[in-house]
């Protein structure tokens, strides 16, 4: 029943459809969901949520729990985008028998051993060598990896234990109990509703999925993980999360300029000296590389184009000595947890927990978030399987009556690792550069992690979200970005359409306006901001044009959604609401 339901199709295409307004999500159809009811829900199939589900499946010996993945692109891996230099220590964790002479327990296809570090500072035509701080250190000890391709590893692993795996499924909601206090399952998002919000042909409704233990592994900024953190307001004693928009491209370059194992970080240029961020570039198998731009999304300059600065970056002789010659594959984005432990939220609540880059676990310095994602399923499948095991088995009939367990052995578990450890010691380094600007940030980062190891007595703190930070356009001149050269550098269509995104022309806008109006979004933003939309979105899906009277009219191309979210997050008006769309839609990377 499960399979049939969720059959799903993808197409690459590229499309500049576009919305003249964004309908309220059409109530009326009638409703009848297939209810199915499990031991774990896991929504996200990503490192976080495969090594949980993993994780439980071998401490159950018996095969008696049940335990499924709902993942939204329509194959695992195809949504997963990452610099992908990763520590072995918690994959190793998770396979500790299977680690291979190199170090870790991946195949060794998947694998490309650091054999060179170097970091830079970039001014526009020169570089200068910079120490590197040991959080940054890899050489033979990590590894350069497509993260999509590990996944994928990772996926068929958790089927072969027996874990029930379903790509091409969005979830949309959460299903709380009758106080309001706890969840016990999730809906998947309705098939077949067109842009006006009524019902094709086509149309099925999504199916309740009611589970003793909701995992919400979505990746960054995800949208159940928003409404969870708000109903129960988990963010009471943190920080607001901050964030940084990665992008990245794949590049086949000249074999006499491959450097099979070598990594690269840059800071400086492009970036202006009160923007926060870096640069990389991985090399990693068969004259294979990745290059990529990661700008933290609180900068102040709405002229600001992220994907523009990642075009000047490959201009600077330190990278377009590499690419010239070369041809670019793939092109991604995503947008990244920059918080780090001030910004980590509750973990749990009744009936769930939240996992990795859902909690915010990246390790900002190291540039890597995966391995803690794995340790943080790795405990949360501990801690669940000690619960599950003494439970009578689900009362499918009196089911929202039953005990919603608040899981609350896994926060404290997690706060005895060396993951969370790792996040305290590097707590400070990158406020510091909120706080105290580049060379400052710089000053501070250095002491903290080379003299006193994260052991100052004081933790900096930010509580302004990125969002409020964007200043008006007044106070800025727009930037002159040059134009594309369709050699190192391309238009931002061209580069949508190497990430294979796909939304169906007539389906329901996953781009919501609280506002409800098109008109009333371009008069919050147009006459402060100057259109920041279509300048911090990597893929070209927010537009201002003016019409033959002058007027500016607000446009949404959300066919070249490739769901990094930093509309969500950047919005100065915060009235854009990333929703998931048809399951199955978005973007299909390959090799990032």
């Amino acid at each position: 029943m499960i399979k049939r339901i969720f059959t799903s199709i993808q197409v690459g295409s590229i499309s500049r459809w576009t919305f003249q307004y964004i309908p309220k999500r059409f109530n009326s159809i009638p409703v009848e969901r297939v209810k199915d009811f499990v031991d774990v829900c896991i929504i996200g199939g990503g490192p976080s949520g495969l090594s949980t589900a993993i994780k439980l499946k071998q401490l159950d010996q018996n095969d008696s729990l049940r335990v499924m993945i709902l993942e939204k692109s329509s194959d695992f891996g195809s949504h997963i985008v990452s610099g992908a230099v990763i520590e072995p220590k918690s994959i190793n964790e998770l396979f500790p028998n299977e680690i291979n002479p190199q170090g870790i327990a991946l195949p060794s296809d998947l694998i490309t051993k650091v054999t060179s570090d170097h970091m830079l500072y970039l001014t526009k035509n020169s570089s200068y060598s910079l120490p590197e701080p040991p959080q940054m250190t890899n050489k033979n000890k990590n590894f350069i990896v497509s993260l999509n391709n590990v996944v994928k590893y990772l996926s068929e692993r958790a089927e072969e234990l027996g874990v029930e795996m379903y790509p091409g499924i969005s979830v949309s909601d959460v299903i709380y109990n009758k106080n309001k206090d706890g969840v016990i399952g999730v809906v998947t998002q309705d098939m077949g509703i067109d842009k006006n919000g009524v019902a094709k042909d086509s149309y099925e409704p999504g199916m309740e999925f009611y589970s003793r233990f909701t995992i919400l592994a979505e990746g960054c900024h995800g949208s159940l993980s928003k409404k969870v953190i708000n109903q129960f307001n988990l963010r009471k004693d943190s920080d607001p999360q901050t964030y940084g928009l990665g992008i990245k491209e794949v590049w086949e370059i000249e074999p006499s300029k491959f450097k099979r194992g070598e990594v690269l970080h840059s800071i400086g240029y492009p970036l202006s000296s009160d923007t926060y961020g870096g640069a990389f570039m991985y090399h990693f198998e068969n004259n294979l590389i990745s290059i990529g731009l990661v700008i933290g999304l609180d900068y102040s300059n709405p002229y600001i184009s992220p994907y523009l600065e990642f075009q000047k970056l490959k201009k600077h002789p330190v990278y377009s000595d590499v690419l010239k010659g070369g041809k670019c594959i793939s092109y991604a984005a995503r947008a990244l947890n920059e918080g780090g432990y001030q910004s980590i939220p509750k973990l749990t609540f009744k009936g769930g927990v939240l996992i990795g880059c859902s909690a915010g676990f990246m390790n900002v310095p190291k540039i890597k978030g995966t391995h803690t994602a794995i340790k943080s399923g790795i405990i949360a499948a501990e801690e669940i399987y000690k619960k599950v095991q003494h439970l009578d088995s689900v009362d499918e009939e009196n089911f929202e009556d039953q005990e919603i367990i608040d899981l609350v052995e896994y926060e404290t578990e997690f706060k005895k690792s060396w993951a969370y450890q790792e996040l305290y010691e590097v707590r400070n380094v990158r406020p510091s550069f909120e706080k105290f600007g580049l060379i400052g940030g710089l000053i501070h980062s250095g002491i903290s992690t080379m003299i006193t190891n994260g052991n100052e007595p004081w933790t900096l703190h930010n509580k302004t979200p990125d969002y409020a930070k964007t200043k008006n356009a007044e106070l800025y001149k727009p930037i002159n970005y040059p134009k594309a050269d369709n050699e190192l550098t391309f238009d931002i269509l061209t580069s949508v359409s190497r990430t294979g995104t796909f939304h169906d022309e007539d389906e329901l806008c996953h781009l919501q306006l609280k506002s409800k109006s098109l008109k009333r979004h371009s008069k919050m933003n147009w006459e402060k901001y100057k259109g920041v939309e279509q300048r911090f979105c990597p893929a070209g899906v927010y537009e201002y044009l003016k019409d033959d009277k002058g007027d500016v009219k607000f446009q949404i191309n959300s066919q070249n959604c490739i769901h990094c979210k930093t509309c969500d997050i950047k919005d100065p008006a915060q009235d854009i609401n990333w929703q998931v769309p048809e399951g199955g839609d978005g973007p299909k990377y390959y090799m990032t």
